[in-house]
Formats: C-alpha cells, structure tokens, sequence
C-alpha cells in the first residue's frame, strides 16, 4: 500500500486552523469584557471584540492555509 500524504503535517494543520478559529474570537471576547469592566459599557466592547476576533481568526486561517499550499 502506497502512503500518499503525511499524516502529522495534516493533523499540525488542522490544530493549527483550529485554534485560530477559537482563539481569536475568545481573545477578542475576553479583551472586550476587559474594556467594558473598566468603562461600565457592557455589551459594547464585548460585540466589538467578538466580531474582531472573528474577522482576526478568519483572516489568520485564510492566510495559514494559502501559505501551506503555496497560493501566495
């Protein structure tokens, strides 16, 4: 049986597509309810930070993945 790929680059690119997606959102949420104890702006900074730590993650992804596969 012929081995086509290799398995721990797939699996290192996975964990790494993973805790983009997670970790920028959680950043953003965690920095935005910082920012709202200190100014008592509750759900404010909290909605500012998740949506930018979305857009963070997605675009850390995006760009992760096009440097993997050679699409700069």
């Amino acid at each position: 049986m012929k081995q086509t790929g290799q398995p721990f680059k797939a699996m290192a690119l996975t964990s790494m597509i993973t805790s983009q997606l997670a970790g920028g959102p959680l950043a953003g949420v965690f920095l935005g309810k910082w920012i709202d104890g200190h100014f008592s702006t509750e759900p404010i900074f909290l909605i500012i930070g998740l949506l930018l730590g979305l857009g963070a993650g997605t675009y850390g992804t995006i760009h992760l993945v096009r440097t993997y596969t050679g699409d700069d």
